[in-house]
């Protein structure tokens, strides 16, 4: 069996025990086949970086069809959260208790993302991340994470800027994978950074790119 066989093997595998942990039927949709050439870019701000602990403030997401990023099908949600926000993270994001005082609930706001998402793969940087947080969320509620593809922008422009280095710098590759250097160097224009539908359409900016050099390779 090739190594893309059994990546696809054990994919699959993880997905129908995803699916038999489900709670909700009504979120069934997700496990379904993806639309093809079709991709959700995502982001969200928290409360701070701990995935145990902090909380979801924004969601912010954008669907990419063919090469086609299609801004008008975007979503932006602010979440209220249960706890204050530190000043920290205020700092970094902007975003304070006031502006998020009508903010959804946690679980509606993640019924809307679920719904604009679908099956779709999930396309994103520092993605991890993301999904963890949106993972420790949802497994009280539907039993299980989100089963999507997940493609990390940063691992695309690692391997296309490893293309790019002469043999003997392969041996030891440093590559900068600052998502400001990563947007430069493709030559794409970059929006205010750590909000989070911008940090998704920046994210689905990158992976078109990048996409696209890859085809060519």
């Amino acid at each position: 069996m090739s190594a893309a066989l059994l990546r696809r093997w054990v994919a699959d595998g993880v997905r129908r025990r995803q699916l038999r942990r489900l709670r909700e039927p009504a979120y069934a949709f997700l496990f379904d086949a993806p639309p093809p050439g079709e991709w959700v870019a995502l982001d969200c701000e928290t409360t701070g970086l701990d995935v145990r602990r902090d909380e979801i403030v924004s969601i912010g997401a954008v669907r990419i069809v063919g090469e086609r990023i299609l801004t008008s099908q975007r979503l932006e949600l602010l979440v209220h959260p249960s706890r204050g926000v530190p000043a920290d993270s205020v700092r970094i994001h902007r975003l304070r208790e006031r502006d998020l005082a009508q903010g959804l609930p946690l679980r509606e706001a993640l019924a809307r993302l679920l719904h604009f998402i679908g099956s779709r793969p999930l396309v994103g940087y520092y993605l991890e991340f993301d999904m963890a947080m949106l993972d420790r969320a949802l497994r009280p509620w539907l039993g299980t994470g989100l089963p999507q593809q997940r493609i990390e922008v940063s691992a695309l422009y690692y391997d296309h800027r490893f293309r790019q280095l002469p043999p003997h710098r392969q041996q030891m590759p440093d590559i900068d994978l600052r998502f400001a250097t990563l947007m430069q160097e493709l030559g794409l224009p970059r929006r205010e950074a750590h909000d989070a539908l911008n940090d998704a359409v920046m994210a689905a900016l990158a992976f078109v790119k990048l996409r696209r050099l890859a085809q060519r390779a």
